[in-house]
């Protein structure tokens, strides 16, 4: 049973490689929109008003993206206070109860978050005039990454050979925060 619970964690590691990525790259022409939105308002006086626009959609898909690599390292936030102090077992069964509860609420917002950018199909942005669901289609997509996360890491929490010690986010030589 310990070859799932490696061969689970071994895919979360993959898809947040992935996932990480992507969220680095946004980070990067966001910084650079950013940039280019105060050069053009403070420098050079060019017309540009796409910048902050497209600065909202990047941050909201950058941090949308973010959850499914805090979920794969374990850095979301959980109740650290209550559940290392439970024996290993009950530590087992609470992390799979986190996980599974984590995992409908994703599933839901994934479900809303479809009819949500379907909806937004039929909208506009204001500066680029392209349909806003291409910006809502962050949500339902992130919120699947954060399902398949979620289940990854509740097959790794269930069939690993000792049960997880904490969850949640920890501080570097500390207990957690």
């Amino acid at each position: 049973m310990h070859d799932v619970a490696a061969t689970a964690k071994r895919w979360s590691l993959r898809v947040n490689w992935l996932v990480e990525r992507v969220c680095v790259a946004l980070l990067a022409i966001l910084v650079l929109d950013v940039w280019l939105g105060v050069l053009v308002r403070y420098a050079i006086p060019l017309p540009l008003t796409f910048t902050e626009e497209l600065a909202r959609y990047l941050m909201i898909w950058m941090a949308l993206l973010a959850v499914s690599s805090g979920i794969a390292h374990r850095e979301h936030i959980g109740v650290g206070f209550v559940f290392e102090r439970l024996p290993a077992p009950a530590r087992r069964w609470l992390a799979v109860a986190f996980d599974l509860i984590g995992f409908a609420f994703f599933a839901a917002l994934f479900w809303y978050g479809l009819g949500f950018a379907e909806r937004g199909m039929g909208r506009v942005t204001m500066i680029y005039a392209i349909p806003k669901g291409y910006a809502f289609a962050g949500v339902p997509l992130a919120a699947g990454l954060a399902c398949v996360q979620l289940g990854l890491m509740g097959v790794h929490d269930w069939f690993a050979a000792r049960p997880p010690a904490r969850t949640g986010a920890t501080v570097t030589g500390g207990g957690p925060l």
